[in-house]
């Protein structure tokens, strides 16, 4: 059986069959297992030394047994050899395929006219040639009730079924993978892990301008409700990533965080709302309401508003 394929085949084909079970059963991110873990090459490739010493400690014991064959048994076993290389299988499938007569068997099928002493064969079509016709004849036939008859959908509908499909597939992941949030579909975090992450980008980032407690300096103060480019969720996220305003202000971190590090960190500025920081810088901006929270919240938030705007008033007259 050994000698039905080389082993200049054989030996690559195992080795990659090793490769991609190897390959399968480790998880090694976007990277191959090889690269990512240097054992892996080290074993992979000691495995492709054991085969080429497999073939050659068997080649070294074939030629041991030829010296003890004798002549006849010899010349038997190199063509029973030499016969298995050709793949003697395939040229089989490959004459049945393409039909035709052998050289000397034409004589049977010359047609009877010769021009100038050349002579035509009356050869059939080839078996393949034949067997393509009738299968292209029954697709055609199927193609025809399937779309003519039983009106299966078109190209266009195909396409737009496979976009709508493709369009939840990608909404899909994009709940599940948080790296890929934008402006649109932020929301606010609120796991341990998500909070200690921003939290952690806070004080590395973000501390110089605005104080470990939030309290500001030379950056807004971030407890209290004022806002100079909004408030909640998605403003902040927005600030963070496109920066403060024109000619002034904090730069644009897109270029140095990735849009879950921006989410996380705008996720905690917001959990600074509402905390007592050891010096708090005055207010800046306007108070902030979220168009989209439930009608009583909002009022509630307008009359915090006018009651500041009505103590503030008073506190003028006074003065």
């Amino acid at each position: 059986m050994r000698h039905l394929i080389p082993s200049y085949i054989r030996v690559p084909v195992i080795f990659f069959i090793i490769f991609g079970i190897v390959e399968y059963m480790i998880d090694s991110g976007e990277k191959p297992a090889f690269i990512e873990y240097p054992a892996v090459l080290l074993f992979l490739f000691l495995v492709l030394l054991i085969l080429i010493a497999i073939e050659a400690i068997i080649g070294a014991l074939e030629n041991v047994m030829l010296h003890k064959m004798d002549a006849e048994a010899k010349a038997r076993f190199l063509e029973e050899k030499n016969s298995a290389f050709e793949f003697k299988w395939i040229k089989n499938i490959y004459k049945k395929l393409a039909g035709g007569k052998p050289i000397e068997e034409e004589g049977e099928i010359i047609l009877d006219h010769n021009y100038d002493g050349i002579k035509e064969l009356d050869n059939s079509l080839p078996p393949w040639w034949v067997y393509s016709f009738y299968i292209s004849i029954v697709f055609a036939a199927i193609y025809l009730v399937r779309y003519h008859i039983f009106d299966g959908p078109t190209q266009l509908q195909e396409f737009e079924t496979e976009m709508a499909e493709a369009k939840l597939a990608i909404e899909e992941y994009k709940k599940t993978a948080k790296n890929l949030v934008d402006i649109n579909t932020v929301v606010m975090l609120t796991d341990d892990a998500d909070l200690s992450a921003g939290k952690a980008i806070w004080n590395t980032n973000c501390v110089a301008c605005h104080l470990a407690d939030g309290g500001g300096s030379i950056g807004p103060n971030m407890t209290d409700e004022y806002w100079i480019l909004g408030g909640g969720i998605k403003n902040v996220f927005q600030t963070i990533s496109e920066g403060g305003r024109d000619g002034k202000g904090m730069i644009a971190w897109k270029q140095q965080l990735k849009p879950l590090e921006m989410a996380q960190v705008a996720s905690y500025v917001l959990t600074l709302q509402g905390t007592t920081p050891a010096n708090p810088k005055a207010a800046e901006g306007e108070i902030w309401v979220d168009d989209s929270a439930p009608a009583e919240e909002a009022n509630t938030d307008e009359g915090t508003q006018e009651e500041v705007t009505t103590e503030t008033n008073t506190e003028e007259n006074n003065n």
